[in-house]
């Protein structure tokens, strides 16, 4: 299970089939094996992903891996960019020298590791007579020509035109090599791009006959053969034979060609057998393995014909030099090592107990937290159902944003969702059990968000008998104010709670450095509040937003010390917020209210996902420990495993609902409307 199958040619590592296990079929969805999902082949960049229709479930697919790898780091930048600005997913550079992507309450290591030849095997073909025949061969039909040789598929991608014309160029700009130089080209068809593979013959063709016609026929030797792989009798020979190895695709993954190369030129002792040189495309991966080669440009002509002479003409104690900078890893990394490597950063990732650490994870605190993560348990719905049905007086805190609705990740670059929300209503399922729960008399229900009190109205309002409570707690509308609340359809009563902040005066101060940062950065806007400023940049460039999130925070922070105020930076906003005002406040204050009329809580349920929640967790976790009831229960529950002051996680926003659905008593309700899934709302006029 979950062991890596090298092939021969490819060493190509493939997740194995998932096992179904029978006991939990029906249960929690549980990983049945490791995997590790390899790529040999160039990643492509997050605007490709972006003009794919199924783009983020590719992306989503592969994080379902442990581990994600790369033969180089440029195409795990572009896995990394794409799983940050498609999926909105954060990463972070762990100790040993791996990168870490948190996905779904796990960490997926990302990891760039190598694969050489298998130097014993071609060591033991180089000394077959056909291999030392072929190779002498060539050099009796080329004699007195230093020969430059080329293997490539006949594909667009594999840049044998940019080689032909460079090989041109260098004819035309340095005379002397005309009688003195012989460039060896192998194509092979593989007939899997059947388009390309003609529109590339035809122009190669075109390209050797006019170098032929121009310069003789003794320039060029060019042959074409059908198949994906080339004889490996007749490839040894072709290196054997050659001064210097071009190999210059304009997009390439791995090839280990060049490898080949310099092991047959580099370690096979015969007297007369120098090193060779390898001029490297700068887009193929082997040019961030080979610290020996010449890099080129393909699509500089120039370039590539210097290097071209700098390569013939290059003195036997440099390609000694060059030489010994490859050698020690082209000989010894094979595929059996390279598979070892990979497994271990699997260990690494998924046993239990594993040390991976982030950079800079080291202190108490970071410490302390990651144990705190360790040992949060998932909330298990059928005993908070047994809690619920043996109490009577029960208090729930449910933040909105990211709990309540699904919201999209900050980081994404496109948000499709309405205001970053599923609609900015939950589902029809959640708001009926919503209802449902608000209208047992022994149950107190609060929505609590940072939004403004206009959306959170416009979104929740509808609910009867359902509190809410916005901009963080600073104002709030009590079950039974009006509105929803209410049975005659009069407008909400809201009450404000005050941290002593002139807000006029920190708007005239804040405003005019608010929307110059406005102005620069498109798709930013300002939201106001009772006792907040929020700057949102939720819907900007990540990036973008997130640099000048960075400069705003610092202007403002110069422009506002002499008020009592702070600024808070979550889920895509910044905002100037009361020195001393947060979700704690208005927690304490339903629950000190609610004792007060009933006597005493036995049951809360407080659920959030960010930050800026864990102050409601710190306050029912207060509260429950100055109850003075032997049968209470205090259940703070966070959205997604990370590093929190609840006890008990949830994976997600939908979990919320369910976990709702399933206290409010209808179940049945529940099914029907999730079988149905064609509304995303609840109309409760």
């Amino acid at each position: 299970r979950g062991e890596i199958q090298p092939e021969a040619a490819k060493h190509s590592a493939a997740p194995p089939s998932p096992e179904v296990d029978e006991a939990n079929v029906g249960g929690p969805a549980v990983k049945p094996v490791r995997m590790i999902f390899f790529i040999h082949v160039p990643f492509p960049t997050s605007q490709v992903f972006r003009e794919l229709q199924h783009g983020e479930d590719l992306l989503d697919g592969m994080l379902q891996a442990d581990v994600v790898g790369f033969h180089a780091f440029d195409h795990a930048r572009h896995f990394l960019n794409a799983s940050k600005r498609i999926l909105g997913l954060t990463y972070e550079s762990l100790v040993g020298g791996l990168i870490g992507v948190r996905h779904r309450g796990t960490r997926v290591l990302v990891s760039v590791s190598n694969v050489s030849v298998e130097a014993d095997a071609i060591g033991a073909l180089t000394t077959l007579p056909s291999v030392l025949d072929g190779a002498e061969a060539l050099r009796k039909k080329h004699a007195g020509r230093s020969i430059i040789s080329g293997i490539a598929v006949a594909q667009r991608l594999s840049g044998v035109s940019y080689k032909l014309l460079a090989f041109e160029r260098l004819l035309i700009d340095y005379p002397v090599w005309h009688s003195r130089v012989v460039l060896l080209q192998r194509c092979l068809i593989p007939g899997t791009r059947r388009v390309d593979e003609a529109d590339t013959l035809r122009e190669v063709r075109h390209l050797v006959k006019r170098i032929q016609d121009r310069f003789g026929p003794e320039v060029i030797d060019y042959d074409e053969q059908v198949g994906s792989v080339y004889p490996v009798d007749d490839r040894l020979s072709i290196w054997m034979a050659s001064r210097v190895m071009m190999h210059a695709p304009i997009r390439e993954g791995l090839n280990l060609c060049p490898l080949e190369y310099i092991f047959v030129k580099g370690s096979s002792g015969r007297d007369g057998d120098e090193p060779g040189v390898v001029i490297a495309s700068e887009f193929a991966a082997v040019s961030s393995i080979l610290n020996g080669a010449l890099r080129v440009n393909p699509y500089d002509i120039q370039m590539c014909v210097t290097s071209i002479d700098s390569a013939l003409s290059m003195s036997l104690d440099e390609r000694e030099a060059r030489k010994g900078r490859d050698i020690d890893f082209v000989s010894n990394s094979p595929s059996g090592l390279w598979t070892r490597n990979v497994l271990r950063d699997l260990n690494d990732a998924t046993l239990e107990g594993s040390k991976l650490e982030a950079i800079g994870e080291a202190s108490p605190d970071t410490v302390l937290a990651r144990e705190a993560e360790l040992c949060l348990e998932r909330l298990d719905p059928p005993s908070l159902e047994a809690a619920y049905s043996s109490t009577r007086t029960r208090v729930f805190i449910i933040d909105f944003n990211g709990t309540l609705v699904v919201k999209e990740p900050a980081g994404k670059y496109l948000k499709r969702e309405i205001l970053g929300t599923s609609g900015f209503r939950p589902s029809a399922a959640t708001c009926l059990a919503l209802q449902r729960l608000c209208s047992d008399r022994r149950n107190t229900v609060y929505v609590v968000s940072g939004d403004s009190q206009a959306n959170l109205e416009a979104a929740m309002g509808g609910v009867p008998g359902l509190g809410l409570a916005a901009s963080n707690g600073t104002c709030f509308s009590d079950p039974g104010s009006g509105g929803g609340g209410g049975t005659d359809g009069e407008k909400r009563v809201w009450q404000y709670l005050e941290f002593g902040v002139d807000w006029a005066a920190v708007k005239k101060v804040a405003m005019p450095i608010i929307s110059k940062f406005t102005a620069r950065t498109n798709g930013s806007y300002v939201k106001l509040s009772h006792s907040s400023i929020g700057w949102s940049y939720y819907s900007c460039d990540p990036e973008w937003g997130s640099l000048q999130a960075s400069h705003l925070v610092t202007e403002l922070g110069e422009a506002l010390r002499g008020f009592d105020v702070r600024f808070v930076a979550l889920k895509g906003i910044v905002e100037v917020v009361p020195r001393n005002g947060h979700k704690g406040h208005i927690v304490k204050n339903i629950l000190e209210r609610v004792k007060a009329r009933e006597g005493d809580v036995d049951f809360v349920l407080c659920m959030g996902d960010d930050i800026a929640d864990e102050k409601m967790f710190t306050s029912v976790i207060n509260f429950s420990a100055q109850s003075q009831g032997d049968s209470s229960y205090a259940f703070n529950v966070a959205v997604g495993k990370k590093p929190t002051n609840a006890s008990f996680y949830v994976d997600s926003a939908s979990d919320v609902g369910d976990i709702l659905v399933g206290l409010s008593g209808d179940r049945e309700m529940y099914m029907r409307q999730q079988s149905q899934a064609s509304e995303s709302s609840v109309d409760f006029s």
